[in-house]
C-alpha cells in the first residue's frame, strides 16, 4: 500500500468513526506530511492529530485508527533477536514467574510512560506466546484475555507496591501516590497488549475492516438508547455546557419574542413634533426576568437510557434556570424536583427517583393517561412565562394519545419542545404516534449530544 492510499484510508476511516474531517482538513495533513521526517512516527501522529482532531474527547479514537494504519512493526519484519530481551530472560522460553517478574521490573520503571523499546517488544513477545488461540474458518484467533490471564499484572499490584515503598508506613499520600502510577502503568500495559493484537488481526483480516468495529463512537455521537453506564460518566461532563446554552438561548427567544405594551402617553408626546401625526410609537419595556423551566421525561425501561441522560440534563438545568420543575412519568406523573436538589449527587438522585417516585401503575408506558394527570395534579406548573420540554420515544403502548390535554398544555406555554431518542425512520412504526403528537408541538430527533446541540442552536 503506497503512502497515498494510506493516507486516504486513514482520513476515511476516521470520518467512518464519527470524528468530523472536512476535505480541507484532509489536505492540510497531507501537506504536513511534506514538511516532517516520515521516519518519525511520533511526529507523523501529532502531524495528523494536529490537522484532524479538534476536541480532547476524539484523541482516544483517532489514536486507535493510527495505530491500525501506521503500526510500529509489521509481524515477520522484526529485528533480529526478537523475543530475546538483553535485560531478562529468553521471552520466548522463560517460565511464566519470571516473566511475571520481568513485567514487574518493567511497570516499575515506568518502561511504557518513557517509551523504553524493551516494553514495546516485551509485549508484541507476549502476544506471539500466548496471544494466537485456535478458532475456527473465518475467526480471529488473536486475543488480549488469553495474555493478560497468562501474566496477570493486576495482581503484582502488592509485590511492586512493597519495593517501591521500601518499609515505609503503609496507607499514607506515599502509597497513594505508588499505587495511582502502578496502576497507570498496567492499564497501559493492558493497552498495549492491546493494541498489539488489534494490529495481528489487521494484518489477518485487513486494516479496513478492523477499524470499522474497533472504534466506540465519539462521547456527542453516542446513541442515547445504546449508553452504557461508562457512557454516562462521559456524558455528564457533555451535559453543563448544553445546560448553559439552553438556558442563554431561552433567555434570548424570549426576550425578543415579543416587544411591551404600547406607551400611549410617550407616543401621544413624540407626535406634537409631527403635527400629531404619531409617525413614532413608543412601547413600554418589558419586564424583565428570567425563563423557567417544566421538564416532563419518559422514565419507562423502552428509554431507560435516554431518560439516564434526560435526568442528568434535568440535575444541570436547575442550576442554570430561576425556576425549573421535573416530572417523571410512565403510566402516570409524579413531580421529581425534590430529588435533584442543587449539590445533590446526580447518581443518588436517580436511585433515589426511581425508588420513592410514583410514576408507575402498571409498569407499561401510557402517554395519554400521565399527560392527563399532569393536567390535573400540576397544571399550574406551565404558564405565559414557561418553556415546557418533553423527552420521550411518544410510544403509548396503543392507548389514547390524549392530544387535546397536550394541545391546551402547549398552549399554555410561551414555548413549548419535545425531543424524541428514536431514528426519524422509526417515528409512527407500531405504537408509536410521533407524527400525532408533532403535530402539537414541535417534535426533534434527538439522539446523541451532536443533535441535542443543533437543536440548541436552532433555537436562536
Amino acid at each position: 500500500m503506497s503512502l497515498l492510499d494510506r493516507h486516504v484510508g486513514f482520513v476515511d476511516a476516521l470520518r467512518r468513526a464519527g470524528l468530523p474531517v472536512s476535505l480541507a482538513e484532509g489536505l492540510d495533513a497531507a501537506r504536513a506530511l511534506e514538511v516532517i521526517d516520515l521516519t518519525e512516527r511520533d511526529t507523523l501522529r501529532e502531524a495528523y492529530a494536529a490537522t484532524l482532531v479538534k476536541r480532547p474527547a476524539h484523541r482516544p479514537g483517532f489514536d486507535t485508527l493510527f495505530d491500525l494504519w501506521y503500526p510500529p512493526v509489521t509481524s515477520g519484519l522484526h529485528v533480529s533477536g526478537a523475543g530475546r530481551d538483553e535485560d531478562g530472560p529468553d521471552l520466548a522460553t522463560a517460565e511464566v514467574p519470571e516473566l511475571r517478574d520481568r513485567l514487574a521490573e518493567l511497570l516499575l520503571n515506568d518502561a511504557g510512560a518513557t517509551g523504553d523499546p524493551a516494553f514495546g517488544e516485551f509485549v508484541r513477545a507476549m502476544v506471539e506466546r500466548f496471544g494466537n488461540q485456535p478458532a475456527g474458518a473465518g475467526r480471529q484467533n488473536w486475543f488480549s484475555y488469553s495474555v493478560l490471564r497468562a501474566l496477570s499484572p493486576g495482581t503484582l499490584m502488592a509485590r511492586m507496591l512493597n519495593e517501591v515503598l521500601l518499609g515505609r508506613d503503609r496507607g499514607g499520600m506515599a502509597e497513594t501516590v505508588a499505587r495511582r502510577r502502578l496502576a497507570d502503568n498496567i492499564a497501559g500495559f493492558e493497552e498495549a497488549v492491546a493494541s498489539d493484537v488489534r494490529r495481528r488481526i489487521a494484518e489477518d483480516s485487513g486494516v479496513e475492516k478492523i477499524a470499522r468495529s474497533v472504534v466506540r463512537p465519539p462521547v456527542d455521537q453516542i446513541d442515547f438508547l445504546r449508553v452504557t453506564k461508562a457512557d454516562l460518566a462521559r456524558l455528564r461532563r457533555e451535559v453543563y455546557p448544553l445546560a448553559r446554552r439552553l438556558a442563554t438561548r431561552l433567555t434570548i427567544k424570549h426576550r425578543h419574542g415579543h416587544r411591551g405594551r404600547l406607551d400611549f402617553r410617550r407616543t401621544v408626546r413624540a407626535s406634537l413634533s409631527t403635527g400629531g401625526v404619531p409617525i413614532v410609537t413608543h412601547m413600554r419595556p418589558r419586564r424583565p426576568h428570567k425563563p423557567e423551566l417544566v421538564v416532563l421525561c419518559d422514565a419507562s425501561d423502552s428509554v431507560a437510557a435516554f431518560s439516564h441522560f434526560t435526568l442528568l440534563l434535568t440535575y444541570a438545568l436547575r442550576e442554570q434556570f430561576t425556576k425549573v420543575r421535573a416530572f417523571a412519568f410512565v403510566d402516570t406523573v409524579d413531580e421529581i424536583t425534590r430529588f435533584f436538589a442543587p449539590g445533590a449527587d446526580v447518581v443518588e438522585a436517580i436511585t433515589r427517583m426511581t425508588r420513592e417516585a410514583d410514576i408507575t401503575r402498571f409498569g407499561r408506558s401510557d402517554y395519554g393517561h400521565s399527560l392527563e394527570r399532569f393536567a390535573e395534579k400540576y397544571g399550574d406548573a406551565i404558564g405565559p412565562k414557561t418553556s415546557l420540554l418533553i423527552l420521550g420515544d411518544a410510544r403509548s403502548n396503543y392507548q389514547r394519545p390524549q392530544l387535546a390535554t397536550l394541545k391546551r398544555l402547549a398552549g399554555e406555554a410561551r414555548h413549548a419542545y419535545w425531543l424524541n431518542p428514536e431514528p426519524r425512520a422509526q417515528w409512527d412504526t407500531g405504537d408509536s404516534v410521533a407524527t400525532s403528537y408533532g403535530g402539537v408541538v414541535p417534535m426533534h430527533e434527538c439522539r446523541n449530544v451532536a443533535q441535542l446541540a443543533a437543536f440548541i442552536e436552532e433555537l436562536a
